[in-house]
């Protein structure tokens, strides 16, 4: 036992350290990245009326965190429709890309997750605007637009010292989890084996697609960090990662509860994401598509 566990928390800060000079200019990149887009992202989205879907899915594609509080904020307002924010929900891809990159993933493949998402996301998003648009439902008039993602544990908003300083805390932040993660991932395959965890969660497709969505709904922007993991790890099949990911909105579920004072409409909102994920996850795994 003793044995697994040294093993195990040594090949854990071998691997985290490596990720260190990845994620923090990945981090840096998204940084700037968000300085320089957000404002006429949110903008965008309140002007683009019946083709908010298809905006919503483009942008919310872009690796952060923290425009799906954003697009939270906007639908809490009456701004944007159901199908926009869970669009913007859908796409969203914030820790999955730079988990990727450091962990040399193709880059051909994560281009494909990320359109495969930015497809679903759209074609979800319009199909809910239709749906509404036919048992006339209408966005409620008072609801509150503020922006409360600067008090979630993320610090996407926080820019107190400028982009490298914040690119410097969600570093230490995601690579602090990171490191969870996989020293208890570690442990799990030394004392109950690889094979019997992938069996678990693969010998039952349906139930890991089940469970993956439920890690996805976390309201956190780390949760892909979770989904990302386990599915290098080789503990997820392609369905029940994309189930998770497609879930996965960050901090906007998070946001969406907070500033929308209708507990029903947030519950039918992240009913219909939790639905739309493992739909799209199951279907994945029934047609055996990989990416």
């Amino acid at each position: 036992m003793a044995e697994i566990i040294i093993d195990s928390l040594i090949d854990t800060i071998k691997d985290t350290a490596t990720l260190i000079p990845f994620l923090f200019i990945t981090y840096l990149a998204m940084e700037w990245l968000e300085s320089k887009t957000e404002e006429q992202s949110v903008a965008l989205l309140s002007r683009i009326g019946n083709s908010g879907p298809v905006i919503g899915a483009a942008v919310g594609v872009i690796p952060q965190c923290g425009f799906s509080a954003a697009a939270a904020s906007l639908y809490s307002g009456g701004v944007i429709s159901v199908g926009t924010v869970i669009a913007v929900f859908l796409s969203t891809s914030d820790e999955m890309v730079p988990i990727f990159l450091s962990s040399a993933v193709s880059p051909g493949t994560i281009v494909r997750i990320l359109f495969a998402k930015f497809i679903i996301a759209m074609v979800s998003g319009l199909a809910i605007d239709i749906a509404v648009k036919i048992v006339n439902y209408t966005f409620r008039t008072n609801k509150h637009i503020h922006d409360l993602c600067e008090q979630d544990e993320c610090g996407c908003e926080d820019e107190e010292g400028g982009i490298v300083h914040s690119a410097a805390v969600h570093t230490i932040k995601i690579t602090a989890f990171i490191f969870l993660i996989s020293l208890i991932i570690s442990l799990l395959v030394g004392f109950i084996g690889q094979d019997t965890l992938a069996s678990v969660m693969t010998g039952i497709p349906v139930l890991g697609v089940l469970i993956s969505g439920l890690i996805g709904l976390i309201p956190n922007c780390a949760a892909s960090v979770v989904i990302a993991q386990l599915y290098l790890e080789g503990l997820l099949t392609t369905g029940q990662m994309m189930a998770g990911l497609l879930v996965g909105a960050g901090v906007g579920i998070l946001v969406l509860i907070r500033t929308n004072r209708h507990l029903f409409e947030n519950l039918r909102v992240i009913a219909a994401l939790y639905s739309i994920g493992i739909a799209w996850g199951l279907i994945i795994d029934l047609f055996g598509i990989t990416f």
